[in-house]
This record gives structure tokens, sequence and C-alpha cells, in this order.
């Protein structure tokens, strides 16, 4: 006898009756990661300005649990004061191969020192030179500009441990809101959107029209 429950279609997923969102999104970001070219872990990240305006860049995702997705960036650049004056975010993944999305909204907060430091440490010695060198989201006047800032820091270090730059550090976005998205014929899609009002309330499930 099948276990399918006989309301559902025939062809109806079984994720689209999941409960946990944050393992839902593991499974989703592993079958991306062996059928993405390129950056499964990359997301669109969207803030918002001081006059509202919404501002939205790819970023690479660096951690995600069930305290939330971590990111990485200069605070001193745009999407770092963005951040820091309005602490709300969205994020987007689209994973072309396997047509699926994931919209995640929550609430910012920075992520440890000791997280960051650790994080820090494990990155190309290169990209921690950069990240000394680096003024991002300010005017550059020419590339050379850029090229003195970072042959001027690799003299500093030297072959010396490269410590993590005071204005660089990690972001954690506390999803209120996940939405699962799969491509289906004729645009009739699957959408399922997991919603909290905090942090520490239990999710509740929500079918969308395509």
């Amino acid at each position: 006898m099948s276990s399918r429950n006989d309301t559902q279609a025939p062809d109806t997923p079984a994720w689209i009756e999941a409960k946990d969102p944050f393992a839902l999104f593991q499974e989703w970001l592993k079958d991306a990661s062996e059928s993405e070219i390129n950056d499964p872990n990359g997301m669109a990240l969207a803030t918002a300005d001081a006059d509202g305006y919404p501002d939205v860049r790819m970023v690479l995702l660096k951690g995600a649990d069930e305290k939330g997705f971590v990111f990485y960036t200069n605070l001193e650049s745009a999407k770092g004061q963005e951040l820091a004056a309005n602490p709300k975010a969205a994020l987007c993944f689209h994973w072309k191969s396997l047509r699926r999305q994931v919209r995640v909204r929550g609430i910012v907060t920075p992520t440890g020192d000791e997280e960051a430091d650790e994080y820090f440490a494990s990155r190309p010695r290169d990209s921690q030179i950069g990240a000394w060198a680096s003024r991002q989201s300010r005017p550059l006047a020419s590339r050379f500009e850029f090229e003195k800032e970072i042959a001027r820091y690799a003299t500093k270090f030297g072959v010396s441990k490269v410590p993590r730059p005071p204005h660089w550090s990690g972001f954690r976005i506390t999803p209120l809101q996940i939405e699962f998205w799969r491509d289906r014929p004729f645009r009739l899609h699957d959408r399922l959107v997991f919603r909290r009002e905090t942090e520490e309330a239990t999710w509740t499930t929500t079918k969308l029209f395509p």
C-alpha cells in the first residue's frame, strides 16, 4: 500500500511537505554543489540605503545552519553601512541547473570575532592581503592605485601571519521567512514558504500559487 497522501497529485514532490527549512536547504545546497558549474553558494543579497532604495549584489554563502546564513565583507562597504543602519536583508539562491530557487528574509546580526577570525584565517593569503588593501565601494582613481596598496600590505606583513582587518567581518541573516521554489512546465511551479514571527517561534508552512 502506498504511503502517499491520496490528496496529493501523483507527481507531488516529497519536499513540498517538509517541516524543517534548514534541513531542506542543506539538501538543495548539496544537490546544487553537484550540478552547478560555478559557485553553488552564490546568493543575491538585497539591502536598502538610507533613502529606502533597494541595493542588490552577489555574495558567497560561507555558513548555513539553524542560526542563519553567514557571509563576510568589508564593514565600510555600501552593504556593510546599509546593514549597520538597517539590519534587515533578503537573499536569493538561484540554481539554474536544478531549476530551483530559495528566497530568504530576516534579521541581520554581526558574527562574533572568534568566528570571523577563524574564517579569515582559512582564506588564501592573497585574499587576506586584498581585504587590507581594498577600500571597498569607494572611488578608485586607477588600477595602479589598488596594486600599490596590495604591494604595501604584502610588504608590511611579509611572511608573517596576516591578521583580520578591524573593518572586515561577517554578518548572519537569521531568517523569518524562507521560500522554496521549483520550476514546473507551463509555469505551474511548486512554492513552499516557511514563516515565523521571531527566531524562537515555531515555523508555519504555506503552499503558494505560482
